[in-house]
Formats: structure tokens, sequence, C-alpha cells
């Protein structure tokens, strides 16, 4: 009797175990209505050559429409800010570029599925020319504000530059021959579940930057690519986890 009486609370807590996992998951999408804790990365693309600010938050995705298809997604601002941050670039083939410094943040935006969305970034890009930021010769100081957004923006000094900047996509933005590409896709890769944790969306908007120099400084493609990808939230993970070592264990025991 007490053998058996063993294996009954033995498979009595084991059910409590699933129970308690099954709940999690029915549970998630009501515990935070309609939004969704999210990591990655705000980069600027220079030719080949390609910064970003890694970053992070709480998005609210499908307004009050709850989770699984992405219909549009509200991201709050300062989720990717940067103060300087620099690359520095030695390849001989990109000379004079010698390194990229990154003054930055991204302002409060939304984007709707396909797109256009205006998610701007405030801020801008030091481009340093013969030499490393910290001791260049000579700078471009790129305005970052019209990115993301559209509109023009011009800067005036020993180099004049033009920028043009347009909403992102989830699309192909295109720059002459040069192109950045964005795509959306759910946990196994499953475009109609991007709105639900390990969903991934990233989105691309073409920088158009003119200058009053010659040859290959004339005209330079840039892109802007903003990438967002959702995650577990820690106290979920921690539940979970715990629900999975107890099931563990019952089932040694």
């Amino acid at each position: 009797m007490r053998i058996i009486a063993v294996r009954n609370r033995g498979r009595s807590l084991r059910w409590v175990g699933v129970l308690v996992l099954l709940s999690l998951v029915a549970g998630a999408p009501a515990a935070r209505a309609a939004t969704l804790p999210f990591t990655g990365s705000l980069s600027i693309l220079l030719g080949s050559f390609g910064i970003g600010i890694p970053g992070g938050g709480i998005a609210t995705v499908n307004g009050s429409g709850g989770f699984g298809h992405l219909d549009s997604i509200a991201i709050p601002a300062g989720a990717f800010d940067a103060q300087g941050l620099a690359l520095s670039i030695t390849s001989p083939a990109a000379f004079p570029l010698r390194g990229i410094q990154l003054t930055a943040a991204n302002a409060v935006g939304t984007f709707t599925k396909p797109g256009p969305g205006s998610i701007g970034i405030l801020g801008a890009a030091k481009v340093c020319l013969f030499g490393p930021c910290s001791g260049a010769v000579a700078n471009l100081v790129v305005p970052l504000d019209v990115v993301g957004v559209g509109g023009t923006t011009y800067a005036t000094g020993a180099v004049n530059l033009t920028v043009a900047g347009a909403p992102w996509t989830s699309g192909t933005a295109s720059i002459g021959a040069s192109t950045a590409h964005g795509f959306f896709h759910g946990p196994a890769s499953q475009t109609s579940s991007t709105a639900r944790r390990s969903g991934v969306l990233q989105l691309v908007t073409p920088i158009f930057i003119s200058t009053n120099l010659a040859g290959d400084l004339a005209t330079v493609p840039t892109f802007g690519v903003l990438n967002l990808r959702f995650v577990p939230e820690p106290t979920m993970l921690v539940l979970g986890s715990v629900a999975l070592v107890v099931i563990a264990a019952i089932g040694r025991r």
C-alpha cells in the first residue's frame, strides 16, 4: 500500500508540473497583453563597413490586437543609444576612410508591415578620413535626423553634405546597384507568427549621401538596418525551468 501511495503521489506531482508549464504557455500573452521584450541592434552600413548599436526594450505589437501574425510594432525612444561608438577601419582598399564614430539614439516610432514606417534616428555619424577618429585629418559629420522618417538635411563646412532619408521597410532598400534587405519570421522561420517570442524582424532604410567631393566620395551609398528579436521574459524562463526540473526529478524517482 505504501508503494502504491508513493507512486500515486509522484504521478500527481508530475501532473502538477505539466499543468504549471501549460499555464505558463497559455497565460504568457495575457500577462503582458500586446507587448514583447526584445533585443537587437541599430546599424549604419557605409559601403562594405558597418557599425551597430546594441540595445533592447519592450515593444508594443499589433496595438491591442494580441500576438501571432505581425501587423504593426511600436518601440520606445532610446532603446538603442550610443555616445561615441567607434569603428576602426584599416583596410588599404578603404583609404582614405579610416573610421566611423556614431553618436545616436532612436526616437519613439512605429512600423506597419510591410512599410513604410517611421522610426527616427537622432544624432550623427562621423566619417573619419586620412586617420583614425582619435586623430583624423578630416571628418565628414553626417546628420542622421532624416534617417528612417524621410526628408533632406544639409551640413556645410570643409565638406558640404546633402543627406536624404526615407522611412523603413521590411522589403528591399536600394541605392543604385547597392541593396539592403529586410525580413520577418517567427519561431522555426514561420512568417505567420513573427509577433511571438523568438520572432525576428529586420527593417532597412536607404540613406542618400552626396558631397561636393570628386570621385568615389561624391556619393556614398549608406543604409540603416534595425534588427529586433523578441525574447522570453526572465520570469517566464525561470518558472518554466523550475517546472521542467520538477517533472524530471519526479520521473527519476
